[in-house]
């Protein structure tokens, strides 16, 4: 998806309904190794799943193929350009701007109040500047990796919500919740 002068994405042809990027990301950027996460963090997974339940999920095949198979309770669009990929219970789209058009009919149908955006970097990416918030679990570890997350601009995002986690487990890091809006829409 290209943004022109004038026009207007797709996420934002209604005001209700957001386009929020949910993502677990290291210190160091890192968010996958080998299409994994090199991390295990049970209450995020739990966060992750809240947070999305009844709301339509785009992400891209890769971290589709990760899964399994589609999120329960949830419409899963998966973005590819191989025209040959499907899977029994999702939606394949051939481009980000086709796959928030069937996430916004998804969420008008269902009443969602967002569409989430799921990974991978290159969806995230793609997806930044149309976006109206970021839900991002800061993992204070800085693993090796070969997927990562967009710079979070400080210019264009605000912090609004943070919540610091203690380690679950000894073999495990800490954590932090961090919500952001754009600076544009915070109203003071």
């Amino acid at each position: 998806m290209t943004a022109q002068a004038g026009a207007e994405p797709v996420a934002r042809l209604s005001g209700t309904i957001s386009l929020v990027l949910i993502a677990a990301v290291a210190d160091n950027g890192v968010i996958g190794c080998d299409n994994r996460l090199p991390w295990r963090l049970p209450s995020d997974l739990r966060h992750f799943r809240g947070v999305t339940m009844g709301k339509p999920v785009v992400m891209g095949r890769k971290t589709f193929q990760s899964l399994f198979k589609p999120l329960a309770g949830r419409t899963t669009i998966v973005v590819t350009r191989a025209r040959e990929f499907s899977a029994p219970g999702i939606i394949v789209a051939h481009d980000l701007e086709a796959a928030l058009a069937a996430a916004r009919g998804d969420a008008l149908r269902r009443g969602a109040d967002a569409i989430m955006v799921a990974g991978g970097g290159d969806i995230y990416a793609q997806a930044m500047p149309y976006a109206d918030r970021l839900l991002i679990t800061r993992v204070h570890a800085r693993p090796p990796g070969d997927a990562t997350f967009p710079a979070v601009d400080a210019g264009t995002w605000r912090e609004v919500a943070r919540e610091d986690h203690m380690a679950e487990r000894p073999d495990a890091p800490a954590f932090s919740r961090i919500a952001y809006e754009r600076a544009d829409r915070i109203r003071a």
